[in-house]
């Protein structure tokens, strides 16, 4: 899943990535979105007071 996550943040389109990884559907890229965005939204990380 981070593979394909760090693919599209550098702007790798779905397609390329199916094409590059061919045991993987467009679903599963989808869904490796999903998982990471659940993820991040589960995690509450503190933030830092600027002085």
């Amino acid at each position: 899943m981070a593979t394909v996550v760090a693919m599209l943040a550098d702007g790798i389109t779905i397609h390329e990535i199916v094409a590059e990884l061919p045991d993987l559907t467009t679903d599963d890229v989808v869904e490796s979105l999903r998982f990471a965005a659940e993820a991040v939204r589960e995690r509450e990380l503190p933030l830092r007071h600027m002085a």
